[in-house]
């Protein structure tokens, strides 16, 4: 099984980034770009159904009955107002405010490049590739779910996805077997204490103090428990009071923080609690029965997401045959509702490089200048479809 270099393929797929670069929209408002996606579609003679709302989904048949593959791709923007760089100047966004500053844009136009390939395949595998163009990835509870409720991955056997990486050199995979992703979790804390002008502070329980000691102290209690390369916490947004002389009644704290296992994300959580059960002691008056007091609530996003061992450790051998810069990589931090789907069934979630320093290539992902060294679509659109031939004509050797 071999693919040839398709110049073609390379200039369309770039063609096809730019403009879905153009129409960045949020999650689950990705109308302009669904349309755009049936079209393109329809121009390589595939034919699209709507799923999950603002989602595709399309199927490649190949010569005879046989297992089916997915290739997944998100679709969405974010809320960030795209700056004009020394490359964008033909594709910035023309949706003021909004953003494909996490890569989707390009990924699609590598699953559309995929699919391509496999089209001019199709004599040469049996069974099917399904696409799937999943919506709403970026915000929580995220497309993936909706995708499987709708159907989407009804009869497939296997699937596969991949992000293209701001922190990675152009060109390099990285991925890894086991957990590669982390689990992503929002905790919010309402923290009431007692209100009163600071010229009193026997009359009041300062809600700021207990959530500036429970901040600077919640990190260090973790890591009594857990290695520091296995979680991160942080807190994105403090909120109390309106007066310079004057203690506020309440504190809200919001924060989130990231693990690779399912015990950690619990120790967290029970660590999180002992801290402010042991502050509330701490700074309690007998005078104010029944305060301070907290509201913890702790909102569980995406989950850890696992790379099959079986399929994925294939998929690096394989990808070792095709690119010079293939790697077992460690996990890291980012979180993704392709996780769902690999509860489900067999895979693999694949990082693509797109740093270029020689070019000036390195702002990263979320970034308001974020873009990509757009060579490595081609590499993706390879990868993609080498995967999916190698599967459909020997799928024993990943389902083991």
């Amino acid at each position: 099984m071999y693919l040839t270099d398709d110049e073609e393929i390379g200039d369309r797929i770039i063609e096809i980034r730019r403009r879905l670069h153009r129409i960045p929209e949020l999650s689950f408002h990705e109308f302009k770009t669904q349309e755009a996606v049936m079209e393109l579609l329809e121009k390589i003679g595939l034919k699209g159904e709507y799923i999950a709302n603002t989602g595709v989904i399309a199927t490649i048949q190949g010569k005879g009955p046989g297992k089916c593959i997915a290739l997944r791709t998100d679709m969405d923007g974010l809320e960030v107002t795209e700056e004009p760089t020394q490359f964008n100047s033909e594709y910035i966004s023309q949706h003021p405010g909004f953003m494909h500053s996490c890569g989707h844009d390009a990924h699609m136009a590598i699953v559309l490049g995929a699919a391509m390939h496999l089209i001019r395949q199709r004599d040469n595998f049996p069974g099917s590739v399904k696409l799937i163009f999943q919506p709403a990835e970026e915000q929580p509870p995220g497309g993936a779910l909706d995708v499987i409720r709708d159907g989407g991955l009804d009869g497939v056997d296997a699937i596969v996805g991949l992000h293209v990486l701001s922190h990675i050199d152009s060109g390099e995979i990285k991925f890894r077997a086991g957990p590669f992703l982390a689990a992503s979790n929002v905790m919010k804390i309402k923290i009431t204490g007692k209100g009163g002008h600071h010229l009193s502070p026997e009359l009041v329980i300062d809600p700021i103090a207990i959530a500036a000691r429970f901040i600077g102290c919640i990190c260090d209690r973790i890591k009594m428990k857990i290695p520091q390369d296995r979680f991160i916490l942080g807190f994105g947004k403090i909120a109390g009071g309106s007066q310079f002389n004057r203690t506020p009644d309440e504190v809200d704290v919001m924060g989130s923080f990231r693990t690779f296992d399912n015990r950690d994300t619990q120790d967290i959580e029970d660590i999180i609690k002992q801290v402010l059960d042991e502050l509330v002691d701490m700074y309690g008056k007998q005078d104010f029965p029944g305060l301070p007091a907290y509201k913890l609530d702790i909102e569980h996003g995406y989950p850890v997401l696992v790379n099959d061992p079986v399929f994925s450790n294939k998929v690096l051998r394989l990808l070792k045959e095709h690119f010079p810069e293939v790697g077992d990589d460690k996990p890291f931090f980012g979180s993704e509702d392709f996780a769902y789907y690999l509860q489900e069934i067999p895979g693999v979630y694949i990082g693509l490089g797109i740093r270029n320093e020689e070019k000036g290539i390195t702002d990263g992902n979320h970034s308001s200048r974020f873009d990509i060294d757009e060579t490595v679509l081609v590499d993706g659109t390879r990868m993609l479809a080498i995967i999916a031939l190698d599967f459909l004509n020997d799928p024993g050797e990943y389902l083991l």
